[in-house]
């Protein structure tokens, strides 16, 4: 039996935000191809009374609304029913997303995604559902749609086929720990500014010790987070500088 494609489901208020973005480019044609699929699941569909409430106010008083933990459970239930995936919820008090995680989860069967609003979840069925909270920065939305939109794309350009070369993710910012080296391309001279001349010697090894140095120098100058990981992996021996050759390739 072949093996369904990656899956996001998305829960959320607004289902006509979606595909959104994710229905161009890589991943709009990815999804023509059934790479990959998507479902925008409105959690309104679960709620219990006649006006179709998914909120009500906070004990304890304060402003805002809070969504209510029987229609949000309910949704994630549902949601869960053929698809043994992670249910994330994306909150800015979430654990940072990173490209590690994005690689695990773009590895596995796909995503559920809750997308928040009002003031948040009633921390009930977070508990109760065991859903992984999930930051895209430290930033507040309006709500979790966009989060979930990046989220996905992230994911969906690491799924075998999205991408034309995989040289192209081996080098990209983040991977082990290093931001991306500059670019450059034709013309060779642009506004009085040129091409580095490494680049357009022809020496594979001189380019390649050229990019690693900038990479490094990025990396040092504006996540010294990521450069401490970076000297740290370094000094265990799990990977050296030479260990993968990096190549130039476009992306879209």
């Amino acid at each position: 039996m072949t093996a369904a494609p990656w899956t996001a489901r998305v829960l959320t208020l607004f289902p006509e935000m979606f595909p959104g973005p994710l229905g161009h480019s890589l991943a709009g044609r990815a999804l023509e191809r059934d790479l990959w699929r998507l479902e925008a699941r409105d959690i309104r569909a679960h709620a219990l009374d006649r006006h179709h409430m998914v909120d009500d106010t906070p004990a304890g008083g304060g402003p805002g609304m809070v969504m209510k933990p029987d229609v949000i459970a309910a949704a994630v239930d549902a949601a869960r029913a053929g698809l043994a995936a992670p249910t994330l919820y994306l909150s800015p008090r979430g654990k940072p997303l990173a490209q590690d995680r994005v690689r695990e989860l773009a590895e596995g069967p796909g995503v559920i995604l809750l997308c928040g609003r009002f003031e948040g979840v009633d921390q009930r069925v977070i508990d109760g559902r065991q859903l992984e909270e999930v930051s895209i920065g430290d930033f507040v939305l309006s709500g979790g749609e966009p989060a979930a939109l990046c989220l996905i794309d992230a994911a969906v350009r690491l799924i075998p086929g999205v991408m034309g070369a995989a040289e192209t993710l081996a080098e990209e910012s983040f991977t082990g720990d290093l931001l991306e080296y500059p670019h450059y391309t034709r013309p060779q001279e642009w506004e009085g500014r040129r091409v580095p001349e490494v680049l357009l010697s022809g020496h594979h090894g001189r380019i390649h010790s050229w990019r690693r140095e900038e990479a490094e120098r990025l990396t040092r100058e504006r996540r010294p987070d990521l450069w401490s990981r970076y000297l740290a992996r370094k000094g265990q021996g799990m990977r050296s500088p030479d260990t993968h050759p990096i190549s130039v390739s476009r992306k879209d």
